[in-house]
């Protein structure tokens, strides 16, 4: 069994499948060098893995009923060390979870040939959603390319079927109960080559544990969901986001929780089951449009007609960028929201639709430059929700919002932080200005800045775009699209 993406014992299909077609079966993980070398050498995900993978040994263990039967770890380009492992242990065959991001394909496809040419099996299985690929086509059997026709149709076919558990537990017996010579325990931090991070600091909970303490919590407060997950000041959210990306948590026991409460005229849990299936389609969309994400990293405009779109670029747009990304626009809230991403490697949804927007609508950069920041630092990072949130605050992607509709950031943080609690969780500086000034201080009167101690350009950064002016620079800039279409 190798694991990847899905850092659980419970409800794991490649696992169920393994214990219940095999007389033994051996757990791996690989530290795939050839995703880890990129990364910085303080990487919280890292930390998270390292964190989840010491309690699933510990997990494989108990259920092995013994001090046998945990995980094999391996620190090396995965495409070899996967068939180094399974000829080793002469295996015949390999177990793992579906994973469609185009590089991870690539690679499960080299793994396939070469464990086929030494005769070993490679079974793969759906774990990630609840409805992949091709399940869900429209009547004209094409992919969805419109998220409320997808969501009917999801909510229509989902059933008790698709929602079951796969009860790992039942087989546990066939876990490798005897010792193996070759058995590695899960490296430190320090012999991956990474150092600590301020994950302890956070207080983020790691694995299946951490996801089970999570869901807990927000199942306490999930009728609000729907009132309170635009507030950032406001504990909304289910932040469960990180452990849907490693696995920690089964994607069909959130969905069956959420279908279930909803059918039980929860409003919230229903909201809460759309946003779910909203992940569900953006996976669908990676896996059956491939241009929007190729092998090579590069993103392209799911619309063919937006790569037309003439951004900014050159000195000034690479100053507005950096202005950008260390939170120096000017605009409180879309400065506040850079500072969360940066601290702490987790941004609330609301804030990622209006800073996506000011990056794209306000300052006029490509929106491929924000995907690629949010994913070295998002802490939850997987690339078809990262690609399909950008593409459509970009207006570039499938049922995305209209160009011509520019999210004012002002107006949005009136309206999304009024009282600027959030704002001066991370912008204290600001703390002495009238309340309405919070969310523009150049609006400020010269006697309002004094008494605050701000100086605009100096202790607290002027605007660096007029948002009336940007906007329609906008309206000029994605003009091309309107051309073409016609």
């Amino acid at each position: 069994m190798w694991f990847r993406r899905d850092l659980r014992v419970s409800d794991n299909a490649a696992l169920f499948h393994a214990l219940k077609s095999c007389r033994q079966v051996h757990c791996v993980f690989v530290f795939d060098s050839t995703i880890l070398d990129s990364l910085p050498r303080q990487d919280r995900r890292v930390e998270f893995i390292r964190e989840s993978l010491v309690e699933l040994d510990a997990l494989l263990r108990a259920l092995a009923g013994g001090d046998a039967g945990g995980l094999i770890t391996c620190h090396g380009a995965a495409v070899h060390e996967i068939g180094r492992v399974a000829l080793a242990l002469q295996v015949q065959s390999v177990f793992a979870n579906h994973d469609d991001e185009p590089q991870a394909a690539a690679r499960d496809a080299a793994v396939r040939g070469a464990l086929a040419d030494a005769g070993i099996g490679f079974h793969t299985f759906k774990d990630q959603t609840v409805f992949e690929r091709t399940e869900l086509l429209t009547q004209s059997g094409k992919p969805y390319a419109v998220f409320t026709p997808y969501k009917k149709a999801w909510l229509a076919k989902v059933d008790a079927f698709y929602l079951k558990g796969y009860p790992v537990e039942k087989y546990a017996a066939g876990l490798a109960q005897r010792p193996v010579a070759m058995r590695l325990a899960v490296p430190s931090l320090q012999a991956l080559g990474f150092e600590p991070t301020n994950l302890h600091e956070l207080k983020l909970p790691t694995g299946a544990s951490g996801g089970r303490e999570l869901l807990a919590e927000f199942l306490e407060r999930i009728d609000r969901y729907g009132e309170a997950r635009d507030f950032p000041a406001v504990k909304g959210p289910s932040y469960l986001g990180v452990h849907l990306r490693f696995g920690t948590v089964s994607i069909r026991e959130l969905a069956a929780t959420a279908h279930r409460l909803s059918q039980q005229a929860s409003a919230g849990a229903s909201v809460w089951l759309g946003e779910l299936i909203w992940r569900d389609f953006y996976f669908q969309v990676l896996a059956n449009f491939p241009h929007v994400s190729d092998e090579q990293g590069h993103s392209h405009s799911f619309k063919r007609d937006y790569d037309a779109v003439k951004w900014e670029h050159g000195k000034h747009a690479d100053t507005l960028f950096a202005a950008w990304c260390e939170g120096r626009t000017g605009y409180p809230l879309v400065d506040a929201a850079m500072a969360q991403i940066n601290q702490s490697g987790y941004m609330h949804n609301r804030l990622r639709m209006i800073v996506a927007s000011f990056l794209t609508k306000d300052l006029g950069i490509d929106w491929r430059r924000g995907e690629r920041y949010f994913a070295e630092h998002l802490n939850d990072y997987e690339l078809a929700s990262n690609n399909g949130g950008w593409q459509w605050a970009s207006s570039t992607g499938c049922d995305a919002q209209p160009w011509f509709r520019i999210f004012n950031p002002v107006t949005q943080s009136r309206k999304f932080d009024p009282q600027g609690r959030f704002i001066l969780k991370y912008l204290p500086q600001l703390a002495g200005l009238p309340a309405d000034a919070l969310h523009a201080p150049w609006t400020a009167s010269p006697v309002e800045l004094l008494a605050a101690g701000i100086i605009l350009g100096e202790t607290y950064p002027a605007p660096v775009v007029n948002h009336d002016d940007a906007r329609q620079r906008t309206l000029e800039r994605y003009s091309v699209v309107r051309k073409n279409t016609a």
